[in-house]
Formats: structure tokens, sequence, C-alpha cells
């Protein structure tokens, strides 16, 4: 059995400096030719074993052992979004990661979300604490290892550089992990290694890829043993239209050979593609597979762990995060591999359904996967899953999901496209769609639009309830005595409108609002200050209310139960108002009021 290349992924926030680090591996500039420095696309570069070995130097006799690894393969990808592509039947194509962290930014959204999907798809990995170079004060010596230069530096400094490197100890803690410095781990099964690293000047860098190749070294070898002679299994990256080519897909081989003129069966949004290679680039060392310069080499065979370009009739209707399997050429075998690769598929696509509950689109299968995995995190059902770009059937199923259930009835879609004409349509008819490249972003804004929706509700049930309202009639202003009775009066807190049934202080029930005026204007609603003319039907003046009385609003039970759920939403005075109306009551009835009303939603 031989041994492959393991795969190391780069995952982080934003602006963190992932492309740069393998910039500074590689000795390219891949990131300064990125549209705003940001990487656009996955991409893929081998670094070999000797490489390694002039980069590191002497840190690799701490290792101890017989270096067998052939060297590295990285993947850079836009945040973390190409890792949800790099994957294999039964997890992570990825087999150890770099989470790179701004060490003078500490852990950001998207670090934690890098976290989550490498804890659900049990990938190990090491924290490149990124950019100490503009920390105060570093100075920086290129004749020095990272652990001798950090010595040389004079104690404040030292000081500022450990106070950032605790910070980073304690964000680890708060995700359930244990974080130390690289040097001061006992055992790497139970720590994760943090190396400072600057992607600037290259400081840490030797470090960084001693630490990747000891560890894989020592803890993957098993898992790396190929058969370099069996049939390829690969997983597509990218799907792209290349001059001179056609359509190619970009894959990650993990296993097995691939030749020119193979067999290969292909994972798509319909049936499996069967198609034949007719071409195979593969990147040169150290180079970067998104490059558009004559990068690639040509070969006749590519063997795992590798990156490469596959030009083959058929391939436009491939996926990334798709399987790519090779297979003999005669209809047995083919369908076989067929049935594997339609199988992967639907046990990704096959899951407990809940009957109302959000829908969900993703652009790969490992995309929907790491989506499902966070909204199944946050207890947030799922009614329907799917790939590929919204639809026009896709807001049909959208619609029916909001009638059920308008907190549910909403689309999450990761990394995906959105037509102006389906935008249009989905604002016409009231569809909530909510789209972006970062998961974390799609969860933040639909929990954003549970709770505001949440409001929405309680407004409006809250304007459909008598609220707490505490008045009196003012003396020398009884315009009417009866039929209907006309008086002046002012809110002393809460507010009333017309249509409110109104309460004495010994808790008996004389009336209800048939009008409010004031300078001979209409009113619905008085509220608290406020002198208002009001006209009350069934009311005598003199008789059942007088000038200068106390009254309320004859709140009804089931209305007070809703206010007290509600009472975020009243004023100190309102809730006052309403405590003092409950007592009234609860002299005749002592449980007036005790229990809660049903919400109807979540």
């Amino acid at each position: 059995m031989a041994i492959r290349r393991p795969i190391v992924t780069v995952l982080g926030h934003v602006d963190h400096g992932k492309s740069s680090i393998l910039d500074r591996i590689r000795g390219t500039a891949v990131v300064a030719r990125e549209a705003g420095g940001i990487t656009q696309a996955i991409g893929c570069s081998i670094v070999p074993i000797k490489t390694i070995q002039t980069i590191c130097g002497p840190l690799l006799d701490a290792l101890r052992s017989t270096l067998t690894i052939p060297g590295l393969l990285f993947i850079d990808s836009p945040g973390h979004a190409a890792f949800t592509s790099l994957r294999k039947r039964g997890g992570s194509l990825a087999d150890i990661a770099i989470l790179v962290v701004d060490i003078n930014e500490g852990f950001r959204p998207q670090t934690a979300e890098s976290i989550e999907i490498l804890k659900a798809n049990k990938v190990p990995f090491i924290i490149a604490a990124n950019k100490i170079d503009i920390l105060n004060g570093w100075k920086y010596d290129p004749h020095k290892f990272l652990l001798d230069n950090i010595n040389s530096l004079n104690y404040e400094i030292q000081g500022n550089f450990e106070k950032k490197m605790y910070e980073l100890v304690a964000q680890a803690a708060e995700h359930g992990m244990q974080a130390e410095r690289f040097d001061r781990i006992s055992d790497y099964t139970k720590q994760i290694a943090i190396i400072p690293v600057s992607a600037f000047t290259g400081q840490g860098i030797p470090e960084l890829l001693m630490i990747l190749t000891g560890l894989a070294q020592r803890y993957l070898e098993k898992k790396l043993e190929i058969d370099e002679q069996g049939n390829c299994r690969g997983t597509i990256l990218e799907l792209k239209e290349e001059k001179g080519l056609g359509m190619t897909i970009d894959c990650i081989i993990y296993n097995g050979k691939l030749c020119v003129n193979d067999i290969i069966v292909v994972g798509s949004l319909e049936n499996p593609i069967v198609t034949k290679v007719r071409a195979l680039l593969e990147p040169q060392d150290l180079a970067e597979m998104r490059e558009k310069k004559n990068k690639f080499k040509n070969v006749k065979v590519v063997t795992a762990a590798t990156g490469v370009k596959i030009a083959a009739p058929g391939l436009e209707t491939a996926v990334a995060g798709m399987p790519l399997r090779s297979c003999p050429n005669n209809p047995e075998e083919i369908e076989c591999v067929k049935a594997e690769v339609q199988q992967e598929l639907t046990e990704v696509m096959s899951f407990l359904k809940s009957e109302n509950g959000v829908m969900v689109k993703a652009d790969t299968i490992g995309g929907l996967e790491a989506l499902r995995h966070m909204l199944e995190e946050k207890n947030i059902p799922i009614a329907s899953v799917s790939l590929g770009d919204l639809a026009k059937k896709d807001l049909s199923t959208l619609e029916s999901l909001k009638e059920k259930d308008e907190f549910t009835g909403v689309l999450l879609g990761f990394n995906i496209a959105v037509s102006a004409d389906l935008a249009d349509y989905a604002k016409a008819k009231g569809l909530r769609l909510i789209t972006n490249e970062v998961i974390y972003k799609i969860i933040e804004d639909y929990e954003k639009y549970v709770s505001n929706l949440k409001k929405e509700i309680e407004v409006r049930e809250l304007s459909n309830l008598v609220r707490p309202c505490k008045f009196f009639i003012l003396k020398g202003y009884v315009f009417r005595q009866s039929n209907p009775a006309i008086v002046g009066v002012e809110i002393e807190a809460g507010r009333i409108r017309a249509g409110d049934p109104i309460l004495r202080a010994d808790g008996v029930r004389i009336s209800a609002v048939k009008s409010l005026g004031q300078e001979q204007e209409s009113l619905n609603i008085a509220e608290q200050g406020k002198q208002v003319a009001m006209a009350m039907d069934n009311v005598t003046i003199g008789r059942q209310v007088r000038e200068g009385d106390h009254l309320y609003t004859d709140i009804p039970e089931d209305h007070f139960k809703k206010l007290k759920e509600l009472k975020k939403h009243l004023s100190k005075r309102e809730l006052e108002v309403l405590k003092e109306i409950a007592e009234i009551k609860r002299k005749d009835n002592p449980v007036w009021g005790i229990g809660n009303a049903k919400t109807h939603y979540p």
C-alpha cells in the first residue's frame, strides 16, 4: 500500500490571511490577484515533501521519525464555503485543517462557524494565529526561528504577545476546546496547537509546516494508505468552462489512479453522468489550481492525492460536492458504480422532515449537509431540501409552507443564485428569501426574521386588546348628563379607545366609550396626559358616576392574560394600572386572571 499526501484545508474568517499563508508557503502571490484581495474560488496546491524539508530545516529533527508522506495537498477556500464541497461518503475529504485567526482580532463569527463545521465533520485542526508582525513593538529577525525570536523580545512586548495568545486560548475554551501554544503542548490528542505566524514576513511558517507534517505522520499514516492502482475515487470542487476544452471539472482525487480515456461516473442533480476522460491537467508543484497562466501540466495519469482538471463530454449538469468514480468499461461495472453514486446522493437528501419547517437549498451536497447540521443544532425544523439555484417551482412549495406557518415558511439558501424575476415574484407574493455565502449569516438573518415577526404579531395582537387605562372626570366639564353622557376627562395613565368598556373603582362595569373628541375633532385613541371629551352610553352623570371619579378600562379576563404575556410592550404606568385593575377584579373573584394565554408562535 502507498501513502498519499494528506489533504489540508485552510479555513477562517474573511481577511484573516488564509490565502496569504498559502502564498507564503508556495512563494506565489495569488491573493494579490483576487478580486478585492478575497478568495473567489477554490484553490488547490501540491507542496512536495522536499519543499517542506527545505523550509523547516532542522525543525523536523524534533519529529524523530522518517518522513513517509510525499508532501501536502493544500485546499484554499473562500471563507469556509469550499470546505462543504470537500466531502466523501462517510465524512469530510479533509484529513486535517488550518484554522486561520487574526491574533489581533481573535475569534470572529466565521471562525466560530468554521469550528462548528470542523467539529461536525470530525476533522482535526490546528490554529494559525496570523499577523503577529503588526503586534505593537514586534521585531522580526529573519535569521531566527519563531521561539528564538520571541525569547529575544523585551519583557513588555512578550507580555503583550502572551496576552493575545491567552485571549485565543480563552476563546477556544468558550467553544469547548483545549488549546495552547504549540511548544507547550504535552498531548496533541487532547489539545489544539496554536502556532503564531506572519504571512507577511514568513515568520512561524516553518513551525506551522512542522506541526502539520508531524501530526499527519504520527496520527494519519494509516488513514493515508491507498491503492495507487485501484479505480479512482474523487470529489468535484468546481464546474468550469475552459477555452478549448469546453466544460471541465476541478476535482480532488483521494484514492486510486485516473487515466486519459478512463470511464468515469460523475454525480449530478439528475442521473449520474457516464463519460470518458478526454484530458487531465494537473497543477505543477507549488502552483495554484486557480491560476490562469500556464501552471498546469497535461498528463496521461494522476494518482491520489492530487487536484486535477478533467475535460470530458457531457459534464454540464455535474455539481460541486458530488462524487466521481472511475470504472472498467463494461455495462455491469458501470451500472454498479452509477448505483453507488446515486445512493450517496439519496443518503444526503433523505432525512427526517417536518410538516412545518424551512425550505433549504444549497449549491453543493456538502453545503446542504453543513446548513442542515447548523439548523438542527438550533432546533429549526426543515420541511424541504434541494440542490441548485432557485427555481419557480421552489416558490410554489414555499407558498404552501408559508400558508402552514409563516415563521418557518422561509427559504434559506446557501451559496445559490436568485434571478431578478424570481426575487420580484417572491416579493410580490410576500415570500421571504434568506440567502448568503456564509452560513452563520443565514442563521442570524433567519433568527432576526423570526424575532421581528414575533414583534409584529405581538403588536397586532396588542392592537386588538383592551389596554389598561386610568382616567378621571374633570370637575366643571359635564357637557351632557345622559343619552349619551358627555364629559371632559383626563387620561392619568395608559390609553383608551372608542368602544372600550369602562369600570368603576368598586368593580362595576358602567358603560363603554361611545366616542372621543378634542377641539371638535373625533379621536380614535386618547393617551396619558390628554384631556378629551368622552361620550358614554347608558350612564347618567350624578347617578352611576360623578365629577372627579376615577375610572378604568374594564379589561376582559382573556385580554388580561394576553397583556401579561405582552407586558414588554406596556409602559411602567400601564403595568401599574393593570395591577390595580386585577386587584379590583379579585375582590369578587380571587383567581381572576390567573394562568397564561396560549401563544400561536414559537
